[in-house]
């Protein structure tokens, strides 16, 4: 092999799952300087994941006080903020050090993600994500028309509303698991709708459940296909559901998302109401490692 080549290290990790192969993958090269914004695209696209991540490690006075340097790629775009890629990139930043807290800096801001540990029980990981943002709510008739449902597919009692935790979703309530299960998305209706109502992506859920844990049952289908599980979408679904009374203030919560892409997926979520407002979302999960390799070019 060339010795002039360059290499990288990275890790594949299984996020919102606590065994491999279910949950959201993830790529994380835990030392990306010397890559250009144009390499970073060009890796992730060959990953071909939902998303990968790049971390920048800078002196231990700056991660102090700003957190560790992380950059987020889809296949097609650079991300200001995404969950599964900060829950997992958190985990793997901590390694096997027991530390309490890691705090990445993201290109929407600070987000810290904080562990928990039980005898016997899989490391818990929890990051806050920034103070809810809650946009337009939407007509069911012109969503309906724009992402291709069908009639009477729109519960009726929920609002389709805009939020955003750092990336705006458009939450869309749907009646129950079989029209969930019967989703054929208008991916190019739904880009023209959202880019004109302020939404990045719709995300779909339903009260009724496979699990009787859960909360609810998710799915997000975008231009890479489907989405195992989404953690900024889920946060904002956190929100969203103490705002309407489908969650309490503080409550955490389970959502299951992949099951129909055969990666179930398990997220954890809670908020608070302070006065009038909602705040404080946070996000969790586990993360189990699958993969290490090296890349070179």
């Amino acid at each position: 092999m060339n010795a002039k080549l360059r290499r990288f290290a990275f890790v594949q990790l299984d996020v919102f799952s606590s065994q491999p192969f279910d949950g959201n993958s993830l790529a994380v090269f835990p030392d990306a300087r010397g890559l250009s914004d144009q390499e970073m695209r060009a890796i992730a696209r060959e990953m071909n994941l939902s998303e990968t991540t790049f971390v920048l490690p800078r002196d231990r006075a700056t991660e102090r006080e700003r957190g560790t340097r992380v950059r987020i790629f889809t296949v097609q775009e650079e991300l200001p903020f995404a969950g599964h890629p900060t829950l997992g990139t958190a985990f793997q930043l901590r390694g096997s050090s027991g530390v309490g807290e890691v705090a990445l800096d993201l290109t929407v801001g600070k987000v810290p993600v904080r562990f928990e540990e039980s005898p016997g029980q899989p490391v818990f990981g929890e990051m806050t994500q920034m103070e809810p943002e809650f946009g337009v709510r939407h007509d069911r008739e012109a969503v309906a028309r724009a992402a291709g449902l069908k009639d009477g597919d729109i519960d009726p009692s929920l609002p389709i509303q805009t939020v955003s935790t750092g990336v705006p979703f458009t939450m869309v309530p749907l009646r129950g698991l079989e029209n969930m299960r019967q989703l054929n998305v208008d991916l190019r209706g739904s880009a023209a709708y959202l880019e004109r109502s302020g939404g990045k992506f719709f995300y779909f859920v339903t009260r009724q459940t496979v699990d009787t844990a859960a909360r609810l049952h998710a799915r997000m289908i975008f231009y890479n296909g489907e989405d195992p599980a989404t953690g900024s979408a889920a946060g904002c679904a956190a929100a969203w559901m103490v705002a309407n009374g489908v969650a309490k203030p503080d409550e955490r919560v389970l959502i299951e998302q992949g099951l129909e892409m055969q990666r179930p997926s398990r997220i954890f979520v809670r908020a608070s109401r302070r006065d009038d407002r909602v705040v404080n979302v946070r996000v969790g999960g586990n993360v189990v490692e699958t993969i290490r390799g090296e890349l070179f070019f």
